[in-house]
């Protein structure tokens, strides 16, 4: 028989799959959109925009809801206003409603990392949270990685529209199950009068130095990967005379390596709890240091490409933990509001990092794409540090 735990994997991981693909599933569309409704490509780029800059904003007053009023509501009303926001764009006759739509989807998307995370709190076994909490980063990436192809596939198979339908639809049974499975899908445990520490507001809490500083550590390590992700293909081809269809390898690789480090740091992070943050710092480091050799020595592609897949599987391994501290770090009752607000950090710095890197290849100095990616993940361990030493019990009221 499934256990419990599982079960709530299996659910939770499911909808955070969705909410990754439902991300990605547009660009595969702008070719045939720009055709069927004659608009530009900055008009299609706004599409995206939409999605995921309203998912970033309304993620933290999200949490203070989730956190007042239970996760299970917001989460079975935030998956169905996202799934069919994406079908009715199969109806759509002008491009003004694709737009009104996507606003619509990354409303209910907003709702994904803080009822998540609280659930998950709240449902697994504490012994579990880390592996837990990797399977959730897991199957968001695996949600990143299947939209492109699927939607392919599916506009071949059933054109635009009909492939919409179909990939919004599949949130309808997901939503059912919820409904279903949701007896075993509790709440995070709520607050107590603390013994110790000032009392905050929601607001005040999030404002506090520690806070501050876990949204930094977010966003710069969001941008360092959004800068690899979006122009390590470039680099790899200007600076080591890389074959594109080997530099396209390497990518993957950096992106396999991470996706399987998220799970290997799943299961770290449930065993070395008095050491997560010796564990980040050591991971994050070494991804870093190989970064930088990929770049300024003089190798072979298999080893460039050896390499990167080390890196990825660094950087991924240090995801979990770094997740794991911040639920530490939140005082009871407040999970939903601390993942809400942190987590913007990772649209904010996928959105701040593309310019600024391409910037650097335009004016002929494509090498320091990867050394100003390693320097923001040491950047982001400055402030992982200085947010722990901050971090001390909190006392938060019930609003």
């Amino acid at each position: 028989m499934v256990s419990r735990d599982a079960r709530v994997n299996l659910l939770i991981g499911t909808g955070h799959f969705l909410s990754h693909f439902y991300q990605l599933c547009l660009p595969p569309l702008f070719l045939v959109w720009q055709r069927s409704f004659e608009v530009s490509f900055a008009e299609l780029g706004a599409a995206s925009a939409l999605m995921s800059g309203v998912t970033a904003l309304l993620q933290t007053p999200v949490g203070f809801l989730v956190d007042r009023h239970g996760a299970r509501r917001f989460l079975i009303g935030g998956t169905l206003l996202m799934a069919l926001s994406i079908s009715v764009m199969g109806l759509a006759t002008a491009f003004w409603q694709i737009l009104v739509l996507a606003v619509l989807s990354g409303v209910g998307n907003s709702v994904i990392h803080p009822a998540d995370y609280a659930i998950l709190s709240g449902s697994v076994d504490k012994d579990r949270m880390g592996r837990s909490f990797a399977l959730h980063t897991f199957s968001g990436n695996l949600g990143f990685a299947a939209a492109p192809p699927i939607m392919a596939a599916l506009i071949l198979a059933l054109g635009w529209r009909g492939g919409l339908l179909l990939v919004g639809a599949l949130g309808v049974p997901m939503v059912f199950a919820i409904l279903l499975q949701s007896r075993i899908l509790n709440d995070q445990a709520a607050p107590h009068p603390a013994e110790t520490g000032p009392a905050l507001s929601g607001r005040q809490l999030l404002l506090t130095r520690g806070m501050l500083l876990f949204l930094l550590f977010f966003m710069l390590s969001s941008m360092a990967g959004a800068g690899l992700q979006a122009w390590l293909i470039t680099v790899l081809h200007q600076v080591k005379g890389m074959d594109l269809a080997v530099a396209s390898t390497a990518l993957t690789a950096y992106l396999a390596g991470y996706s399987g480090g998220t799970l290997a740091g799943g299961v770290a992070a449930d065993r070395l709890k008095r050491h997560l943050a010796l564990f980040v710092i050591s991971f994050t480091t070494l991804s870093s240091v190989l970064l930088v050799v990929v770049d300024v020595l003089p190798i072979a592609d298999l080893v460039a490409i050896a390499l990167l897949l080390g890196a990825g599987l660094a950087m991924g391994a240090s995801r979990t933990p770094r997740d794991v501290m911040v639920k530490d770090a939140s005082p009871p009752g407040q999970i939903g509001k601390v993942f809400g607000f942190v987590s913007s950090g990772l649209p904010l710095g996928s959105a701040l990092t593309p310019v600024p890197f391409g910037y650097l290849i335009d004016h002929h100095r494509p090498e320091l794409v990867l050394v100003l990616a390693a320097c923001l993940l040491m950047g982001s361990l400055l402030c992982m540090g200085s947010a722990r030493a901050s971090s001390s019990p909190i006392a938060v009221p019930a609003e």
